[in-house]
């Protein structure tokens, strides 16, 4: 594997080397391609729904959202992104964008070419094979999004939540069961788990009150990890976090 420790790819190539057996040569292809990057500023547009475009966006550092709107006006959150993620993949072999993709932090963006991408993937079938895995994770993830929002109470749905978020910051590097900084605001925290603002306020304190989670502002903390997981329903599975998951209790 390359020692690219600075390299903006660094996040995706260990992503998608998670669950592919890639060569040096792969590491070194992935490494190498064509990109800029840019700094983008907290609520800014990646994506525009109903666009077209040929770029894909590697998330360096920070977070985005997927969202729809409804013709209301009412958001739904579909998905989180995180450090590593590539955003409008899903546009790579169909045409316009379904979803609007905006930055949760500031964020630090590799763009490259959706057909420089598309033909390394023809070229190199392991890093195809990585691709196509990535993808079905996402499906995964997205079911289990739909399982929270369907058939979990509003207690359930935010302490599920907070257990991805920290078993996913885990396996990017961050310390077992360490606090983390929540990206999202209550109300954003509402529109990714079909609840009112007051609904996630309410259902956090609870955590708080019954000794579950801990918070400062949006620092969170986990002093009750084994209880919370029984509270979330929450089993990491779905992420196919492989041994990381088992090593540091999320599983």
């Amino acid at each position: 594997m390359l020692d690219m420790p600075t390299h903006p790819f660094t996040s995706m190539i260990s992503k998608l080397a998670a669950h592919t057996a890639l060569s040096g040569q792969d590491f070194t292809a992935l490494a190498g391609l064509p990109h800029s990057v840019c700094l983008y500023d907290q609520g800014s547009y990646l994506v525009r729904a109903g666009s077209s475009f040929d770029e894909c966006s590697i998330l360096v550092s920070g977070f985005a959202f997927s969202y729809k709107i409804t013709r209301q006006g009412l958001r739904q959150i579909v998905s989180i992104h995180h450090p590593g993620d590539i955003v409008g993949f899903r546009q790579i072999n169909v045409g316009t964008a379904d979803c609007n993709v905006q930055t949760l932090t500031r964020c630090e963006i590799a763009t490259i070419r959706q057909s420089t991408l598309r033909g390394l993937a023809s070229h190199r079938t392991a890093i195809g094979n990585a691709l196509i895995a990535n993808t079905l994770i996402d499906a995964s993830i997205y079911r289990e999004w739909m399982m929270n929002i369907g058939r979990r109470n509003a207690r359930t749905r935010v302490a599920h939540l907070l257990c991805e978020f920290a078993a996913r910051l885990d396996a990017q590097g961050a310390a077992p069961g360490q606090p983390y900084k929540l990206p999202m605001s209550q109300a954003q925290l509402g529109d990714a788990l079909g609840l009112t603002a007051v609904h996630v306020n309410r259902s956090i304190k609870g955590l708080v009150n019954d000794g579950l989670v801990t918070q400062d502002h949006r620092i969170i903390a986990f002093p009750a990890w084994d209880r919370l997981k029984v509270e979330a329903d929450f089993n990491s599975e779905y992420l196919q976090l492989g041994g990381q998951a088992a090593m540091s209790g999320y599983s």
